[in-house]
Parts: structure tokens; sequence; C-alpha cells
């Protein structure tokens, strides 16, 4: 959300640094994300002063140009080479004096410099319209009106505003403060507790006047469910223009694009007290009948982006007197009564709606507007009228006209404000301080909560409507907390704590893994569990059906849990490859949700990546790029650290990896190591090897971390390892190694590990490098050389045959 200090200040005469109000509102909890300084005209037109121009000559090297004399109300004029063909002795125009920065049409900023032109020294450049961002002309310079001063600030001419705006984090419960009011009601309670009083100054309406009944239309709601509250009024006699340039600018700094008077009055009260409002063509509403309901299932109507949506049988629908269609309540506008350059008579709508009937409107039509936004959060219900007469106030001064007929307002049961008893006791149980009553009394009165009755126990209030979020009495508590300020409580130095005897602890198996992770230089990510339906194509082990898709996603590529945390983490990596980011390593504990005929399933895992060097550059430490091996000794050493050992190695089965291994004990897979596919990392657009190892983390708490100790017998006799170098084609994998190994010997083969992969330059096209190592045993005897020999000859001869591998 943007809001205008500017704006802002019009409800409190506050003359603080932004920054410093930005910091008071964060305190508050509406969290200032960022302050933007806007300005009507790009550089506010610095260094450009009001010029006289004296004297006007030919240029006598050019005949295009001109030398002029100008006073620009320093004590000699300057002279100033021109090629407009307009320029004359006697003129009145802008001059950009030498060090102004200017921009081009692309926005390119470009210095005034002192030069020389054909010969002649020019001091400054004579504007057109175009150079000063004023408009598009570019025909000639721009002649400015006789009664401007020597050296006078073109800023102050062109009346140039300059506004600083705070992009507000607004959490959802804040729909009181979804406007320059509500933010200044806050900023208000804020600045008390601060000492510093000021007067909440809310635009008058005291000047409305129906000025005659002309134009009556007759108003009927059907569903007051769905439309507490209702109310309108006609205006005539308007004319549908640009509107003035203050409240363009209103618009334009908080990144509204200024429509027509009308149109544009709608939205700034909407931004200014919270209120939508929607303006309808007086002569396209049929029969002079405004009528609240909902339609048929079906039933047609094109909106004003031109969209032909049917409707739903729920959906508050705005309809003229033969019930047609004219607007989706609180949602969107339609195409055919809408506000156009020949509407002279308007009815102004201001309303109430449901929060919840609107919000499965604009869910269901897949629209969000700024109406939408706050309707279905919960505006104020006690602000329509007041809001309806502010805005045929403006109307009324920017587009001429009058109001032609009374204010009709229905609202046949008034929604009651809420009643709270506030505890002393409990307050100060919860805020683990005691703040003085007279504090508190202060602080709701600042929030605009009355007293019923106070007590020794504590107090009865009176919540206004429009402070949805504050039903309870820890919702009074929060807000006492918040104005009073969280930092303002002063914290025990006694900690009381007991200790509860716990046989097993996931939360802190979690935590060793995770420090041992960060120890080694990984970053810990957290990413959100939506994601895109299309990423289970990249993989054939991941089934369509298995997703559980989201009723009303946010958007396509929210519209599913996902079934692995690999393509969410491929996300993170590709965002910081984009940045310059290069050396990464990451782990994320995060769940992985199916739906399977038998129900819904959720399992959890841990996740490494592992992507560019294995350090950041430095000037003492040479590159070394990260690799397979690397990630699996990460992996081993994790497990080994939660007391799980004599890990059992197999190729892996999952099809997201070009080389992987399965690390088991026993029978229980525990995690899947290797290196991902090109083609997937193709689709995030990532060019730098990834590497992923996938725990499946309930595995792990099942055989790891409880402290207890398997004691086996010492093998008599030793094992021999031995290891190949093998040269393969690119297609061969590393499970079709592990099985031709144990193919060929059933009996003295123990383990078959793949610890390094290879690719690159170094090799011809189409090949790779495994290093695979071979672990021997025999248990009745010691193994000699003739028998190893024998044995590693046997496989050798065995991956020739096979899969055409040579030795290195």
């Amino acid at each position: 959300m943007k809001i205008s200090y500017n704006w802002l200040k019009q409800f409190l005469k506050i003359d603080w640094e932004a920054e410093k109000t930005g910091e008071l509102l964060t305190d508050l909890g509406l969290e200032v994300e960022g302050i933007e300084t806007v300005e009507s005209i790009k550089g506010s037109l610095e260094g450009v002063v009001v010029g006289k121009v004296l004297t006007c000559i030919q240029h006598p090297n050019a005949d295009r140009l001109k030398i002029t004399t100008v006073d620009i109300g320093l004590e000699a004029p300057v002279q100033i080479v021109c090629g407009a063909p307009n320029v004359a002795a006697g003129q009145t125009v802008p001059v950009a004096t030498i060090g102004t920065t200017l921009y081009d049409d692309k926005g390119e900023p470009f210095v005034i410099k002192k030069g020389k032109i054909r010969g002649e020294e020019s001091h400054g450049m004579i504007c057109a319209e175009d150079e000063l961002g004023l408009g598009a002309s570019h025909e000639g310079i721009l002649v400015l009106d006789d009664t401007f001063k020597a050296g006078t600030s073109a800023s102050t001419v062109f009346n140039v505003a300059s506004d600083q705006v705070f992009e507000i984090g607004l959490t959802p419960n804040r729909a009181d403060a979804m406007s320059h009011l509500g933010t200044a009601r806050d900023l208000r309670a804020g600045l008390i507790q601060n000492k510093i009083s000021l007067e909440l100054i809310s635009p008058s309406v005291s000047d409305f006047r129906v000025e005659d009944r002309t134009l009556k239309f007759d108003v009927v709601v059907e569903d007051t469910e769905k439309a507490p509250r209702y109310a309108g009024v006609t205006i005539s006699g308007i004319t549908v223009k640009e509107s003035p340039e203050w409240v363009k600018n209103r618009l334009k700094a908080i990144g509204l694009t200024p429509i027509n008077n009308i149109v544009d009055v709608t939205n700034y009260v909407l931004h200014e007290l919270g209120q939508p409002l929607h303006a309808f063509d007086a002569s396209k509403v049929k029969g002079n009948k405004v009528i609240v309901k909902t339609l048929p299932s079906g039933t047609k109507f094109t909106t004003l982006d031109g969209v032909e949506r049917e409707l739903h049988e729920e959906d508050l629908m705005i309809c003229n007197g033969n019930e047609e269609p004219m607007c989706m309540a609180g949602v969107f506008g339609g195409l055919e009564s809408g506000v156009s350059e020949n509407t002279n008579a308007i009815f102004l709508e201001s309303a109430y709606f449901n929060p919840v009937a609107i919000r499965k409107t604009a869910k269901r039509h897949a629209l969000n507007t700024d109406a939408s936004f706050r309707f279905e959060r919960g505006i104020d219900p006690n602000i329509t009228e007041y809001a309806l007469k502010r805005a045929a106030n403006l109307i009324i001064e920017i587009a001429g006209g009058k109001v032609a007929s009374e204010i009709v307002d229905l609202y046949p049961k008034k929604i009651e404000d809420f009643q709270v008893f506030l505890s002393f006791e409990k307050m100060n149980r919860i805020i683990g301080a005691e703040i003085p009553k007279e504090n508190v009394k202060n602080i709701l009165a600042s929030l605009e909560i009355k007293f019923n009755s106070v007590t020794e126990a504590g107090m009865g209030l009176t919540i206004p409507a429009y402070r949805v979020d504050v039903t309870r009495e820890a919702d009074v508590i929060e807000e006492i907390l918040r104005v009073y300020g969280y930092n303002n409580v002063a914290f025990s130095h006694k900690l009381n704590t007991s200790i509860s005897f716990s046989e097993f602890d996931p939360t802190k198996i979690e935590n060793i893994a995770a420090n041992q992770l960060m120890a080694q230089g990984f970053n810990e990510t957290m990413a959100n569990s939506l994601t895109k339906p299309a990423y289970v194509s990249l993989s054939e082990v991941l089934n369509p059906e298995h997703n559980v898709a989201i009723l009303n996603p946010l958007s396509n590529d929210l519209g599913v849990l996902r079934q692995s945390l690999l393509f969410s983490g491929l996300e993170s990596v590709s965002y910081n490859i984009n940045r310059k980011n290069n050396a990464l390593k990451f782990f994320e504990f995060g769940k992985t949700y199916h739906r399977f005929e038998s129900g819904y399933s959720e399992q959890k895992h841990l996740t490494l990546f592992v992507s560019g060097n294995r350090y950041k550059s430095n000037w003492n430490t040479a590159d070394k790029p990260s690799d397979f091996f690397y990630l699996k000794g990460i992996a081993i050493a994790l497990l080994e650290r939660l007391g799980i050992k004599n890990l059992k190695t197999t190729p892996t089965k999952n099809d997201v990896f070009s080389e992987g291994i399965t690390l088991s004990l026993g029978k229980i897979k525990l995690v899947d190591v290797g290196l991902v596919k090109k083609s997937i990392l193709k689709d995030f657009g990532i060019k730098q090897p990834v590497l992923f190892a996938d725990f499946d983390w309930e595995n792990v708490l099942k055989v790891g971390g409880k402290g207890q100790i398997k004691v086996t017998e010492l093998p008599k006799f030793p094992s021999v390892k031995r290891d190949f170098a093998l040269l393969l084609d690119t297609q061969v994998t590393f499970s079709e190694i592990y099985n031709l190994a144990f193919q060929a010997e059933k009996n003295l083969l123990k383990e078959v590990d793949l610890f390094d992969v290879y690719e690159g330059d170094k090799l011809a096209d189409g090949k790779k490098s495994y290093a695979v190592s071979f672990l021997l045993q025999d248990t009745s005897k010691t193994l000699n050389d003739t028998q190893i020999d024998k044995i590693m000859q046997k496989l050798q001869q065995t991956f020739e045959k096979n899969v055409g591998a040579t030795l290195r």
C-alpha cells in the first residue's frame, strides 16, 4: 500500500522528516518497507529559471542558429546559442543554467554544460516544452507570461510537486488502515504516546447541499445480507474532462493513472477515506431505478475490461430498472454503464457490502481491484454517507454540476460496535509488565475506543465497527501494546523454567543437522509449499494425479502443493545465479504432499543444493568447483553426526538425476545424492551444474539420534579396496556399472561406490569419467594379490564388453 506524505499532512499538521515518521509507523505495526521521492516533473526543474531575452541576432556561422543575450537574474546577462525558430528579443523563456540535469523522452539524463556552438560560446539552454518534461511539443521554445521576473525558479512557475511516498506492507487484518485517514489515525495515536498531541483533521462536508430534485432514482436492495448498507445520490450538469493537476499529482504519487475527473474523484476518495465508490452514467440507468440483487447463474455480463463473464447465482449485482446488470457489486464496473466523455449526469454509489460475498465473487472471477481489496477485508460501515458527500463535493468542485436528488441511504439493520471487557490483571499478565492505567486510557482514547465503565478490575469498552480486527480482550491488549511500544516493555533478568524429560525430540535432531550444515557454509532456505502444477512433468517418478490442488489458487504458479522440494529449491538457485551469486550451498527442511486413493500424505524431507565453487572467491583461496564427491561427503558426514553408520550405496532410481546414488541403512532408504539433469536445469535457466541431496527425514529420525549403539564382531580378515577410473559413454548410468559388478563377482564383492564424476573439455564429446571403488572381502581367509587381480580383471572385462568402458 502506498501512502503519500503530502496527503497524510492534510490530516495531521506534522513537520517530521519522512524517515522519522516511517520509523514510528513501523513501530505501530504499519511496516514501512521503503520511502520513495516522487516528482510531478522528473528532476523538479532544479536549475531551470525564468529568463528575459534581451537581444537576438543571426549566428554568423549557421543559418538556423541565433545568438541571444538573456537576463536570468544574475549581475550580467548570459549568451546562449539557440536553434529554435520562434526565439526573439523581448520574450520571457525558461532557461536551463550550466550544471542543470534534464531528461530526454526515454528518461535518460543529460547535463547542460558550457560550450561553443559553431565558434560562439553558449552558457545554458533556452528550453522547449518537451525538454522540460511538460509536454511533447518541440516546435519551438516555450514562451512564458511576461509577469514572471528574471531568475524565478521554474518549479514555482509550473507548480512542480514533490512528494515522499511510504510503501507500507500492510497485514490483511488491518482493514482500518487501508487509507490515508486510517494511517493518519494510527500515526496520531503514536504521536500522542510520544507527547505530541495533534488534531486529526477530516475533510469537511458541511457545504454539501441538494440544489434541486430533478433527477431522482429509486433504489431497491433485495439482498440485505450481502448489502447491509447502500447509499446513492445523483449529480447533474457535470463536464467530464481531465482532472486538475493537484488531483492527478496525488493519484500519480501512489501509482494510479488518472482517467477523468469523475473516475479520479472516486479513486481519490477511496484512497483518502478507505470507502470504495462507483459512478454510473445516469442516462444509461434504465428506468431511473437501481436494484441490488443476485441474478441467475450463467447470466452474461461484460466488465469494464471488455471481458464477457458468466455470473454465478451468488454474485451480488447492481442492476437497472430492467433488472439488467450494470456492475459487479464491490468488485468491477460494467462496460455499458460507465462514465464516458459524453456523460453529463451520474448516479454516485457508496455502500457497505458483505466481505465474504465480495471475496467469493472476486476469487470466482479472478478479479482483484482496489475496491474488492477493501470490501473483502471489511470497511467502515458508518462512513458510507460521509464519503458520498465528500465525493459529491469534489465532483462539483472540479467537474461542475449540482446535487440533483436527496441521498438515498438504505441501512435497515445497523452494524453495531463491539463490546469488550478489559481485565487489568489479564492485561499485565499477558504483557509481562504493568502499564499505568492512565496510560492505558490515553492509548485507547487515541484509538477512538470509548469507555462504558471503569472499575478497579477493568474497563468496559466500545470498539468502533471499523476495527474488524479488535473483537476480543486479547485484541485490545495487542492494540495497547503496539501503541505503548514493544520496545518500552522491560524484560526481567530472571528466567523461570522447568526441566522436562523427553525420550525423543525431533526438533533437537533438526537443530543438530542444521547447525552442522551451517558450520559447513550452508544457508537455510524456506520455500513456499505451493508451486506450479507443471513441475511434476519434469520427472516420471512424480504423478500429476497425486497433486494436491488448491481450490482457489492465487495464481497458476501457486496451484498445487509440492510433491518434491527440488523445484522450489532450483527457483532459489536460479534467482541467486541471476544476481551473480554463483557459489551456492542451501539446505531446507520441508514437507512434500501427495494425494493417493487411500488419502492424503505428508512427508518430511531435508534437501541440500550445491552449485558453483565450494567457497566464495578469495585472494588466498583457489577456485574449486563443487562436485559429486563433495556433496556425498557432506551427506555421509551429516548422517554420521546423527549416529548413522555402515551405509549401503546403491544406484538411485530417482530420474531427476543424471548421475546419482542412494545411501541406505539396511533396507531403509535415507538419502538420494546426485547431479541434477541438464534438461531440468534448462527449465529454470540454470547453465552451471547443480548437485542435489534429498533426505527422507522421517526415515532418518527412525534410525538416527536415539543414542543406540549396535555392537558387531570385527572382521577377522581384512577388506581390500580397489578403484577404477572408467571412461564411458554419457548415456551409461552408475546403476548399470553397479549391477554388472555384482553379476561378475557375487561372493567377494561387498560394496560398489561412485565417488567422482567428470565431464569436461579434456574428454571427447559424448564421454564422461566415473571414479568407482570396489570393496572386496573374504570372511574365511585373507585375500591375496592373485585373487584380487583376477577379480579386478574380470570386472574390467565385464565393463568393456557390456558398456564399452575403458580405463583412463
